[in-house]
C-alpha cells in the first residue's frame, strides 16, 4: 500500500473539553481513517506511519484515545534501562552507562521513543536520549551550572540577568530528559514536584516590584508539563502586572509530547497575548505529522513560533541536516531563531562542536536558502556572561572610500561612505 504523507484517526470521540472536530485538513497532507479496535470507534488525532507501527507492536492493547492522550504518554514514560531494553537494541557504550553504579536518569515518552532507531545507536534522535558513559566523562571546563544562573537569582525560581527581562523557572519537570540539558543539575531529579504556588508568588513579588521587567519567559523544567489551571494560574498573574509586557514560554513539549497541545490548552493560552513559543526542535526526523499539527494548532491560536536548536556534534552539525530542518520549522510555522553553542555541563565533551563549526552552518546558509530560514548563532556566555552571536566576518576592511564587503559567493563589494557636500 502506498504509505500516505499523514495518518489520522478521525471521529465523534474528541479530546477532553473538545466541543467540536478541529479541522485536521487545515496545513496537512493526505488523511486516512483508522478504527480503534479497542473502542470500535476512531480518535481525533493525526499519526505518522512510524509511531502507529511501534504502537501497534509494543502497546498493542492500548486504546487510540489512551494513546492521544498527554497524561498517559508521562505517566507511562520510559525511566529505566530495563523498559528501554524492551524497545531497542543497546550498544556497547550505552550498556556500559547501564551498568555503572552511578546511574543516569532517563525519561522518554512512549510517542518519542517510536522515533528511536532500534538499532543504530548513532542514530541523532537516540543519541539525544539514550544515556552513553560518555556522559560520566567531566572536563576540566566542565560545571553544574555553566551560564550561573544561581548566581543570578535574587529569589528562588528567577533569574534576572538582562535588564528588562527574567527567567522564571516555573517546574522542575521535564516530559524527556535531554542527554545535552543545560539544567541538568535541577531537573531529573527523582524528587522532582512542580513548584508550590507559594513559591511562585515571591517570584510574582519580585516582578510587581521591579518595573523595568518587561519581558517574562517561562522555563524549567518545562511549563507545558504542568495542567492548564495551574498554567492558567500564573499566565493570568503575569497579565496583571501592568509593565509586563510580553510573556514567553520555552518548551520541548510539542515535540516530545505533541499530545499535550490541546484545544483545551490553546483556547487558554489565546487569552493572555501577547504570548510567545520557544520550541526547542534538534533534528529534521523529529517534525512528524503529530508535531506538525501541534505547531499549526498553536499557530493557529495567534502565538509566535521559534526554535531554539543546540549545535550536537553527529546530530545536527552538518550545514544540510540543518537546512533541512530550517525549511521544516518554516513549512509549519516555526521560524529558526537561535542556534545553540552546547553549554559546557559536566559529562557534554561528546556532543560539543568546535565554534567553528556553527560559523560553517551560518555561511552556508547566508544566501543560500531565504533569511526566514536563518537563526542567530550564538553562544550563552559562561559564569552568567549572557547570549553573545556570532557571524562569519563580511567585512573585509574599512578605508577612505567606504566599507569593502564580501558576500555569499566570496565576491568583494565596495559601499561607498556618505561624503560631504561640496
Amino acid at each position: 500500500m502506498k504509505s500516505p504523507q499523514l495518518l489520522s484517526l478521525t471521529s465523534s470521540v474528541y479530546e477532553e473539553n473538545e466541543t467540536e472536530p478541529p479541522d485536521l485538513l487545515s496545513h496537512s497532507g493526505a488523511i486516512t481513517r483508522i478504527q480503534d479496535r479497542k473502542l470500535g470507534v476512531t480518535v481525533n488525532s493525526p499519526f505518522g506511519e512510524k509511531t502507529l507501527r511501534f504502537k501497534e507492536q509494543f502497546y498493542p492493547n492500548v486504546s487510540m484515545k489512551e494513546w492521544s492522550s498527554w497524561q498517559w504518554q508521562l505517566s507511562r514514560s520510559i525511566t529505566s534501562w530495563q523498559q528501554l531494553s524492551n524497545f531497542i537494541k543497546l550498544s556497547d557504550r550505552e550498556l556500559m552507562s547501564a551498568e555503572m553504579k552511578k546511574k543516569l536518569p532517563m525519561r522518554i515518552t512512549p510517542y518519542y521513543a517510536s522515533l528511536i532507531d532500534p538499532e543504530d545507536p548513532l542514530q541523532p534522535i537516540r543519541r539525544t536520549m539514550v544515556p552513553v558513559y560518555d556522559e560520566l566523562l567531566i572536563s576540566p571546563e566542565e560545571k553544574p551550572d555553566p551560564l550561573g544562573e544561581e548566581t543570578q537569582s535574587p529569589v528562588p525560581q528567577l533569574v534576572h540577568r538582562y535588564p528588562d527581562r527574567v527567567l522564571f523557572l516555573a517546574t522542575g519537570v521535564c516530559a524527556a530528559y535531554c542527554r545535552y540539558c543545560t539544567r541538568s543539575h535541577m531537573v531529573s531529579n527523582n524528587d522532582k514536584v512542580h513548584s508550590s504556588f507559594t513559591s511562585w508568588d515571591v517570584a510574582l513579588d519580585y516582578i510587581r516590584e521591579h518595573t523595568e521587567i518587561r519581558d517574562v519567559l517561562l522555563s524549567g523544567g518545562d511549563p507545558l508539563t504542568m495542567s492548564d489551571n495551574r498554567l492558567e494560574y500564573l499566565l493570568s498573574r503575569l497579565r496583571q502586572i501592568p509593565h509586563v509586557e510580553i510573556i514567553r514560554i520555552g518548551s520541548k513539549v510539542p515535540v516530545v509530547l505533541p499530545q499535550r497541545i490541546t484545544s483545551g490548552l490553546v483556547r487558554m493560552l489565546k487569552k493572555y497575548h501577547p504570548l510567545f513559543m520557544s520550541i526547542h526542535f534538534t533534528h529534521p526526523d523529529e517534525i512528524t505529522p503529530e508535531v506538525a499539527f501541534a505547531c499549526n494548532r498553536l499557530a493557529d491560536a495567534g502565538l509566535p513560533l521559534g526554535s531554539q536548536t543546540v549545535l550536537l556534534k553527529g546530530v545536527n552539525d552538518d550545514p544540510e541536516v540543518y537546512r533541512q530542518l530550517a525549511h521544516k520549522l518554516l513549512k509549519i510555522r516555526v521560524r529558526p531563531y537561535y542556534l545553540y553553542q552546547c553549554d559546557q555541563i559536566p559529562g557534554s565533551a561528546h556532543f560539543r562542536t568546535p565554534v567553528a563549526k556553527g560559523l560553517e552552518i551560518i555561511k552556508a546558509l547566508r544566501g543560500f536558502t531565504s533569511g526566514y530560514a536563518i537563526p542567530h548563532f550564538v553562544i550563552d556566555a559562561p559564569d552568567g556572561g549572557g547570549k553573545i552571536p556570532l557571524l562569519p566576518n563580511y567585512l573585509a576592511e574599512r578605508n577612505e572610500k567606504g566599507y569593502l564587503l564580501r558576500n555569499y559567493e566570496g565576491k568583494y563589494y565596495l559601499y561607498p561612505e556618505a561624503q560631504e557636500p561640496v
